[in-house]
């Protein structure tokens, strides 16, 4: 079975069984369409800490990162220096990886270059949404040719800890693919949520991969 019933009796996708804090995250975060650049740019960030690690770890700690990254304010992420480094790599509260941390400063360098080209995080994220005709049998890809190319453009332009594997995990996420299976009853909502939702500098260019 790929679901399993949730608190109120109606399906789940099933991995939102693995520990009490993904009902949440699944029931209200997963899968909906999400254009705040801030957002954006934490998930991406988290992501890259998962790396390795399970979604579990970085959820229970999710408030920690919030804290020690400012909020993930890439502006401040930028201004971060070896101090901040060090002071990082002490903290508990985290992942304390030098490479991670560093791609995250990193990071928020380039995503303040990306928007000053293309007006937002969001604007240039969502240019890479699937076409509806590409989309798979839910949960059963790891990557995709959308997330590949994403990838492939943020590595180009200086992103570290961006992988196909870890674009694609953010493009779930944050709604740019619905992959909730098909008789979870959150997919429909997030279908709606999609529908309803106003893509960032118009419509989502959905030629990529075809």
């Amino acid at each position: 079975m790929s679901t399993i019933p949730g608190p109120d009796g109606k399906p789940r996708c099933r991995w939102c069984a693995a520990t009490p804090e993904y009902l949440h995250y699944h029931d209200t975060e997963w899968g909906f369409p999400v254009s705040e650049d801030k957002t954006l740019f934490e998930k991406l960030c988290l992501e890259g800490f998962q790396s390795g690690l399970s979604w579990r770890t970085i959820l229970a700690k999710r408030e920690n990162f919030r804290a020690a990254f400012r909020d993930f304010d890439f502006h401040q992420v930028a201004r971060f220096t070896a101090r901040d480094i060090e002071r990082l790599l002490k903290d508990a509260g985290i992942v304390r990886h030098r490479g991670k941390i560093e791609a995250t400063i990193n990071n928020a360098k380039q995503a303040i270059k990306l928007i000053e080209q293309h007006g937002s995080l969001a604007a240039f994220v969502w240019q890479y949404e699937p076409a509806a005709n590409n989309l798979k049998k839910p949960q059963t890809l790891t990557t995709s040719a959308e997330s590949i190319a994403l990838s492939k453009e943020l590595k180009k332009r200086g992103w570290k800890f961006v992988g196909p594997t870890t674009v694609f995990a953010f493009m779930q996420a944050m709604g740019l693919i619905n992959d909730h299976v098909d008789d979870c009853v959150i997919r429909a909502k997030v279908a709606r949520a999609r529908k309803s939702f106003k893509r960032p500098g118009g419509e989502a260019h959905a030629t990529r991969g075809r």
